[in-house]
C-alpha cells in the first residue's frame, strides 16, 4: 500500500507540472499533453465478473518524429465484499507465470519514432498493425486483444538504407511481447536493380521473411485439441513487390509471396502457400487490393494476423497436423475510403476460397472492417468501431456474433471533457466445458484533456 500511495503521488506532482509544460512547448517545439481518466472497467476473477472503479492518468510528450505515451492506472473498489478499500493488486504484483516486465513495462503505452514506411521507424507499447512486407505471413498482428486484463509491450523497428544514401538493403522487425518474447519475426529486403535507373524496375524489392511463436500456449493452456507442450511455431518464405505507378493520384504495385510452414507433431510434411495480388491508392483517398491464394495442406495464411492471440489453439491444431485441412486455391480482396482529413476512415477486407468445403470451415469466407468518426464529424460525438467475422457460410452469418470478435468505442464531449463507452465481445472457440463461449468487457470513463 506504500508503494501504491508513492504513485499517487507521483500523479499529482505529474498535474502540477502540466501547466508548465503548457506554457513551455510554444518556444521549444515540445508538446505535451495528458488525458485523466475517470470511470469502471470490469474484470473475471474466479470465472466471476468484478466491477472496480478506475483512474488512469495518461500523459503524452512529441518532439519532431518522436512521441511518448505512458498509462499510469489504478482499479479499486470502495467496498471488496467486507466493507474494506479494496485495490486491484493483479495490476501491481505478479502471480502464477506473470513477471514484473509483464506488468510495467506496459505503463510505456507507447514509445514512437516516424511511421511504418518512413526510412527508419521505431515503435515501443501497444501496436495494432505488426507487419512484415506484404503481411503473408504476419500482417496487422495486434497485442491488444486482452486489455486491459492483460497488458503487452511489444516492438517494431524499420530501417531503410535509404537512410544512409545505400538505398540497395533494409530490414523490418517486430516483437508482441517482450516480456516473453514469444511471437517475433524479421524480413530482410534488398532492391537488386537499383544501380540500372530504368523506370519502374529500380524499385523492385525482393524480400526474405521469418516469423516464430516460441510458446503458443504462453496465454491460455490448450485444451480442446489436447495439444500439449506445444512446440515452436515457425514460418519463413520469400517475397517480392514491385511499384508500377506512384503519382499523386493513384498508387499501384505487384506484390507475391511463397511461404513455408515446417513439419511439426502430426504433420509429416512442410506445408506450403503462395500469394500474388496487386494494390494501390487512388485520389489519395480510396485504398484498395485484390490477391489470389494457393494453399497447400495444412498451411494458414496470414498466420499472424489481427486476432492471433485469440486463435493460438485453432491455428496451431492445424499447424501441427492436429486437425487436418486440403490444398485449395482463393482470394482475398480490400477497400477502403479516408474522407476530411480522416474524420471518416472504413476499411474492410474479406478472403475465403474459389470453392468452400462445407466440411472444412477454414474455407469459408473471413471478414475484417474497421470503422472511424474522428472528433469534429458531428457535434460532439466521434467513435471507432470493428468487426472480425470468420467461419461465414451464408448471408445469416455475416451478422452472427458466433466466432466473431467485436469492438466498439463511443465518446462523448463537451468542454475540456470526453465521456467514453467501451464494450468488447469476444467469441471464444476453445471454452472449457462449463464455461461461457463468450468474454465480455465493459468501459465507461471520464476523460479531461491538459
Amino acid at each position: 500500500m506504500i508503494f501504491l500511495r508513492k504513485i499517487f503521488l507521483l500523479f499529482i506532482i505529474v498535474l502540477m507540472a502540466v501547466p508548465v509544460f503548457s506554457q513551455e512547448k510554444e518556444n521549444s517545439g515540445f508538446d505535451f499533453g495528458m488525458v485523466m481518466e475517470l470511470g469502471a472497467e470490469t474484470f473475471i476473477e474466479n470465472d466471476k465478473s468484478v466491477a472496480y472503479q478506475m483512474l488512469s492518468i495518461n500523459p503524452e510528450f512529441s518532439l519532431g518524429k518522436f512521441g511518448m505515451g505512458l498509462a499510469l492506472t489504478f482499479h479499486y473498489r470502495f467496498d471488496d465484499g467486507d466493507g474494506n478499500f479494496d485495490f486491484r493488486e493483479e495490476d501491481w504484483t505478479p502471480e502464477g507465470d506473470t513477471t514484473y516486465l509483464d506488468i510495467y513495462l506496459p505503463i510505456f503505452r507507447y514509445v514512437r519514432y516516424g511511421h511504418k514506411g518512413d526510412d527508419i521507424y521505431a515503435k515501443l507499447g501497444f501496436i495494432d498493425d505488426g507487419t512484415l512486407g506484404n503481411g503473408f505471413i504476419m500482417g496487422n498482428y495486434s497485442n491488444t486483444n486482452f486489455l486491459p486484463e492483460l497488458r503487452m509491450v511489444g516492438l517494431a523497428f524499420d530501417l531503410d538504407g535509404n537512410l544512409f544514401n545505400f538505398p540497395y538493403i533494409g530490414f523490418e522487425t517486430f516483437a508482441g511481447n517482450l516480456a516473453k518474447m514469444d511471437v517475433f519475426g524479421t524480413r530482410i529486403f534488398a532492391r537488386p536493380l537499383t544501380d540500372l535507373n530504368i523506370p519502374i524496375i529500380k524499385d523492385l524489392q525482393i524480400g526474405t521473411t521469418a516469423a516464430f511463436d516460441r510458446e503458443p500456449d504462453a496465454l491460455y493452456g490448450f485444451i480442446s485439441t489436447g495439444v500439449t507442450n506445444p512446440e515452436t511455431v515457425s514460418i519463413y518464405g520469400v517475397d517480392f513487390k514491385q511499384p508500377v505507378i506512384s503519382n499523386s493520384v493513384v498508387s499501384l504495385a505487384v506484390f507475391g509471396d511463397i511461404a513455408f510452414q515446417p513439419s511439426t507433431g502430426d504433420k509429416t510434411e512442410t506445408s506450403t502457400g503462395g500469394l500474388l495480388g496487386f494494390g494501390g491508392q487512388f485520389v489519395s483517398f480510396i485504398n484498395y487490393g485484390l490477391n489470389a491464394l494457393f494453399l497447400g495442406d495444412n498451411f494458414m495464411p496470414f498466420y499472424f494476423d489481427s486476432v492471433y492471440d485469440l486463435y493460438r489453439e485453432t491455428k496451431y491444431s492445424v499447424y501441427s497436423g492436429v486437425t487436418q485441412i486440403d490444398s485449395y486455391a482463393g482470394w482475398l480482396a480490400s477497400l477502403g475510403f479516408t474522407f476530411l482529413d480522416n474524420m471518416f476512415v472504413f476499411n474492410t477486407s474479406v478472403d475465403g476460397s474459389f470453392k468452400r468445403d462445407p466440411d472444412q470451415k477454414t474455407t469459408f469466407p473471413h471478414l475484417r472492417s474497421v470503422l472511424v468518426i474522428g472528433e469534429g464529424l458531428l457535434p460532439g460525438i466521434f467513435f471507432d468501431a470493428s468487426y472480425d467475422k470468420r467461419y461465414i457460410e451464408d448471408w445469416a452469418d455475416l451478422v452472427d456474433p458466433e466466432d466473431a470478435v467485436i469492438g466498439v468505442n463511443i465518446n462523448y464531449k463537451t468542454g475540456p471533457a470526453v465521456i467514453t463507452l467501451g464494450y468488447d465481445l469476444r467469441y471464444v472457440p476453445d471454452a472449457l466445458p462449463g464455461e461461457s463461449e463468450w468474454e465480455t468487457t465493459a468501459k465507461l470513463s471520464t476523460a479531461i484533456s491538459f
